[in-house]
Order: C-alpha cells, then structure tokens, then sequence
C-alpha cells in the first residue's frame, strides 16, 4: 500500500509540474489516503507484535 501512496505521489508532482492542478490535487488526496491507511496497519500489527509474547494469566 506504501509502494501505491508513493506512485500516486510522484503522479502527483509531475502534473503538477506540468500545470495539471486539479489532477494533481486529486493524486496527493489519494496520496494522503494510503499513506496514512499504511501507517495505521503499522502501527496495529506493531502493537500486535509487542504484545504477542504476553501472558494474560
């Protein structure tokens, strides 16, 4: 989902540099989007794997 949210950003920069704003504006939303969609399974299996070797007796 990284390697989507980093394609969509360079898709982004270059209509944006080609004077494409509006498709630009549209790939840095779903830019956004996946990157932060990323982060959160992150940081929900890395709490996953912290507590994994916890006993709940």
């Amino acid at each position: 989902m990284l390697k989507w949210a980093l394609i969509f950003f360079g898709i982004s920069v270059i209509a944006g540099f080609l004077g494409f704003s509006g498709v630009s504006a549209g790939a840095a939303t779903i830019a956004k989007w996946l990157f932060f969609i990323a982060l959160a399974i992150f940081v929900v299996f890395l709490a996953m794997g912290l507590l994994a070797g916890e006993v709940l007796f």
